[in-house]
């Protein structure tokens, strides 16, 4: 059976950040991530469905995947589906991009819709608190209807649709694709629902971790599950560790990082190649990517830091920092609200609850912060802005913008000044 991995989404909803699919999490993408659950889960076969913006990037860091380009993006899952399933023989495993889930639902999957009399299967995991996706009416085992976002108080069962799917008689679905036409982004729901008047489709109940990936913050929740695949502690023998610094638990730490007198990293971390922990810093619970710099008193907990990412007695709790990213001394981001209550972030014109007590910043790449510069829990800085020193965050901040503070006012403005590229800063790395 062939594996159809959806990764043509264009990530609107993961501002400052892009391309979700190939986001760093513990030294490989999201998308690596993915694929090694699939296999894991039984799934040998994958084939990725692309969109034109990631397919060239997607081919070089899988080459050994075939790979199938989404003709409309506009169409969502229907527009994926029907330029990949007429280059696709036999039964087959859709899988959204957004999902990630563990290797034993592919399996669990995978067997219930081999049973005889049975022509598909949904996973479903029954949730606690509303969630805005697709629900499923089911009845003794068959599902009979999705029902996509139909608001607190109003769901079928607490049973939500996870995107891997298995479909036994993939032309069908294709017919019903181009019949149902694309009037609205939900082609491919309003297929399945005739899909399961007719045929016979079942639920198949998951209980293990699910985390929908569709807002930036979505990473933090990410991160503890895939620090968790971190079995033993790996420290590579190209690393300098001094002998005063302190490494606790399972941690790997790659090749030509350094770890400076009194420096501490607790695990479960993962420190990228060639990055530097300095004197007195603590990383704990956190992935920090290729060529960083955790300058001196600076903690970072629970957060995910991309390459070339520099700080300097700075705190970053609970957040995600794009690459090329520079903290002047004394950076605060602030995780908790002083009400202890769920932080919520502002994506368009809505706030959205993102369920966290515990959320600090997501910062696009290519910024720059001076001197205690503050943000409060949830903020988000687009790509390419400077924040001048002094200043205080209380909003989101648009991409290349310039912000300064004055008499406890904010000014954003454009910012008209060239970011340095990392290959640019190699003289202020500190010596060995």
């Amino acid at each position: 059976m062939q594996t159809l991995l959806l990764v043509a989404g264009r990530s609107r909803r993961f501002w400052p950040l892009a391309e979700k699919s190939l986001v760093p999490l513990t030294g490989k993408t999201l998308l690596a991530h993915q694929l090694e659950h699939l296999k894991a889960g039984g799934c040998t076969d994958v084939v990725l469905v692309c969109g034109k913006h990631n397919k060239k990037e997607v081919k070089r860091l899988f080459p050994e995947h075939r790979i199938i380009e989404q003709q409309d993006l506009e169409k969502g899952m229907q527009g994926a589906l029907l330029s990949a399933l007429p280059k696709i023989k036999g039964p087959v495993m859709v899988v959204g991009g957004n999902d990630v889930i563990e290797p034993g639902a592919y399996r669990a999957l995978l067997k219930a819709a081999s049973r005889k009399g049975v022509d598909g299967a949904l996973l479903a995991q029954k949730v606690k608190r509303y969630f805005p996706g697709g629900y499923l009416s089911v009845k003794r085992g068959k599902i009979t209807n999705i029902v996509e976002k139909p608001g607190e108080g109003n769901e079928p069962s607490k049973l939500v649709n996870i995107v891997a799917h298995v479909h036994q008689n993939p032309s069908a679905l294709l017919k019903l694709l181009k019949e149902v036409g694309n009037e609205n982004d939900d082609g491919y729901e309003r297929a399945l629902a005739v899909l399961f008047r007719e045929k016979n489709y079942v639920a198949v109940p998951y209980e293990g971790t699910w985390q929908a990936v569709k807002y930036p913050w979505h990473l933090l929740s990410l991160l503890p599950a895939f620090l968790e695949e971190i079995g033993k502690p790996h420290i590579s023998r190209k690393a300098s560790v001094h002998p005063t610094a302190v490494v606790e638990g399972r941690v790997i730490i790659e090749d030509d990082v350094r770890l400076l007198p009194h420096a501490a990293v607790i695990g479960p971390c993962y420190i990228g190649r060639g990055s530097i922990i300095g004197n007195g810093a603590l990383v704990r619970g956190s992935s920090i990517g290729e060529r960083c710099v955790v300058g001196f008193g600076t903690e970072v907990k629970g957060s995910v830091l991309m390459d070339d990412v520099w700080t300097h007695m700075t705190y970053i709790g609970d957040s995600v920092i794009g690459s090329n990213v520079s903290f002047g001394g004394g950076c605060m981001t602030g995780n908790f609200r002083l009400d202890e209550g769920e932080i919520s972030s502002q994506v368009g014109h809505d706030s959205i609850a993102t369920g966290l007590t515990k959320f600090g910043a997501i910062i696009g790449p290519h910024c720059r912060l001076g001197i205690q510069v503050g943000t409060n829990p949830g903020i988000k800085i687009g790509s390419g802005s400077f924040v001048a020193g002094g200043t205080h965050l209380k909003e989101d901040i648009p991409e290349k913008s310039f912000v300064s503070m004055k008499d406890g006012k904010l000014f954003v403005r454009e910012n008209r000044i060239d970011v340095a590229l990392p290959e640019q800063r190699k003289k202020y790395v500190p010596k060995k």
